[in-house]
């Protein structure tokens, strides 16, 4: 089968290629799934470019041979391992392979193995392509948004980055559940931040949320670019700070820094700075699928690559001016 491989680090049109390797059998407990379509996400640009350099210490100095890259996936079941009874080939599925970033199993692949408890139907009327983009974006805006941060009718968050893949479903999500919604972004993409349900959108080249007077009872900081102790000016009180980045900024560490100053933040209680992960299981998998399939929220992709463009894709994502997501589609 046709998979992307990935034999060093570096730049991604550089480092990965198109490869025939072998088609991987499930194990218990697993699918085998015929892929039709993958996602960039924040880890996957990390484990092509090793960047922040620290976490080689966790992948390794090389990585792993022959490792495929790609973490979130939607296509048709091909098989199943022994102990799945609720999946049966040709079942349409979304849902993820990935667990630390750096795993050899990936998703830029036709085919690939996934955990059945990390699969789920895809969502009746919603494209593999949409489906599978929405995966880590949308799971993280998700739970930052619902879990994290308890948003309800009435709360003032404001979403940095609003118009990126998880900044485009927060700010649906936060609208979803009857929020006010402020999206900061650049000046092309505030019609677009608008129609997804910000009732208010800040142009970054022309305001510094973090010196305007307005207040948040939540501010989701997908990008970063303040250091967190002036992003928290912003808080109203009893406000609650997600830090959400790794930052564009390469080098040993990247923006795991700002990450760790907004712990710090956190720990010397000058904020109340929550960290929110992506869980990636059949619960969460499900409410985002209902959300998609009643049409409250809806995946923007900014492009769909073919798989043999797999490195462009991972490019344009670590660019870090992606208009939405960004999706690999497999040929059928």
């Amino acid at each position: 089968m046709r998979a992307v491989v990935q034999e060093r680090y570096g730049p991604p049109e550089q480092v990965l290629r198109v490869k025939q390797i072998e088609r991987p059998v499930p194990g218990p407990g697993a699918v085998l799934v015929r892929v039709r379509a993958s996602s960039v996400n924040t880890p996957d640009w990390a484990a092509v470019t090793g960047v922040p350099y620290v976490l080689r210490l966790q992948a390794g100095l090389r990585p792993p041979a022959d490792a495929v890259r790609g973490s979130d996936l939607s296509g048709v079941v091909e098989e199943v391992g022994e102990g799945v009874t609720d999946l049966r080939p040709g079942d349409e599925v979304f849902g993820s392979v990935w667990d630390d970033g750096f795993t050899s199993a990936g998703a830029f692949a036709e085919y690939t193995v996934a955990p059945v408890e990390r699969l789920v139907a895809k969502p009746p009327g919603i494209g593999f392509e949409e489906a599978a983009a929405a995966v880590m974006s949308g799971l993280t805006a998700l739970c930052a948004v619902r879990d994290t941060a308890g948003v309800e009718r009435g709360t003032k968050i404001l979403v940095n980055g609003a118009s990126g893949g998880v900044g485009t479903f927060a700010v649906q999500i936060a609208a979803h559940y009857g929020a006010e919604v402020t999206g900061v972004c650049g000046p092309r993409n505030v019609d677009m931040v608008r129609e997804l349900g910000a009732r208010h959108v800040v142009d970054y080249t022309r305001v510094d949320f973090t010196r305007a007077p307005e207040r948040y009872d939540v501010i989701l900081d997908n990008v970063l670019n303040h250091p967190p102790s002036r992003t928290a000016r912003a808080l109203a009180p009893g406000g609650v700070l997600i830090p959400n980045s790794l930052g564009n900024s390469g080098g040993v560490f990247a923006g795991l820094g700002r990450m760790a100053r907004a712990k710090l933040l956190g720990l010397a209680r000058r904020a109340d700075v929550r960290f929110s992960p992506c869980v990636v299981d059949r619960e969460h998998l499900r409410d985002l699928g209902g959300l998609l399939a009643s049409g409250a929220v809806a995946t923007v992709i900014d492009r769909a690559y073919p798989l043999e463009e797999a490195g462009a894709a991972v490019a344009h994502m670590l660019g870090h001016h992606a208009r939405g997501n960004v999706a690999v589609a497999v040929a059928v």
